[in-house]
């Protein structure tokens, strides 16, 4: 499918182990499909306490115009694998409430996070049919792949996703990984690689091609 130029909002559903993961693997996607076809669906994040889920949702409405409804399952941080049954019946719930979305972002399968990975390597489980783009998260283990999906955003939308991300999680902008430097160098590089100035890039292992 094409992201932009065409007709009608996009269908997407965003998955993440943790609050933050989509605003930092797939942010300037958002906010380029949102301005350029609207987007529509929902959001479920694994993880999170009062103050996260609540950031979460900011940041929801921030980066898509309040378009996707939020979902948290409410699942301890760093455990997810010890609750693999909890997390396969989140996801099919939100697959209940989306059931034929035209994208749906998730982590890597292969990521070095249990969390990130449990949650990639499930997706594909419950969703079948629909293109599954798995986002990046750079982290300190060093796990970034050779993606395979990229996705052009425009220098206003990378630097828009670098200010969401502040405004919107606070309780992160401590960390040492976590500046703006890191974010948009990231997003230069992934550029570089897509002829284009700023990217964000993706792995999909199946894609159905239909004349």
């Amino acid at each position: 499918m094409r992201l932009t130029g065409g007709s009608g909002p996009v269908t997407v559903v965003c998955l993440a182990a943790h609050p933050d993961d989509v605003e930092i693997g797939c942010g300037a996607t958002l906010l380029a499909l949102r301005e350029s076809r609207g987007i529509s669906g929902a959001v479920l994040t694994m993880t999170g306490g009062a103050e996260r889920q609540d950031e979460a949702r900011d940041a929801a409405r921030a980066f898509t115009a309040d378009a996707l409804e939020t979902h948290f399952a409410g699942l301890p941080d760093g455990r997810l694998p010890e609750h693999w049954g909890a997390v396969k019946t989140a996801l099919h719930e939100v697959a209940r409430r989306v059931p034929a979305p035209d994208l749906v972002f998730a982590p890597r399968p292969d990521d070095a996070h249990q969390d990130h990975r449990l949650v990639g390597e499930l997706t594909t489980t419950v969703w079948r049919g629909p293109t599954v783009l798995h986002y990046e998260i750079p982290k300190w283990d060093g796990d970034l792949a050779r993606p395979n999906v990229y996705v052009p955003v425009t220098a206003e939308q990378a630097r828009r996703k670098i200010e969401l991300l502040t405004s919107c999680y606070p309780s992160q902008v401590d960390r040492a990984w976590w500046d703006d430097e890191m974010f948009l160098g990231h997003l230069r590089i992934r550029g570089i690689e897509a002829q284009h100035r700023y990217a964000e890039a993706f792995t999909t292992y199946k894609t159905v091609l239909e004349p």
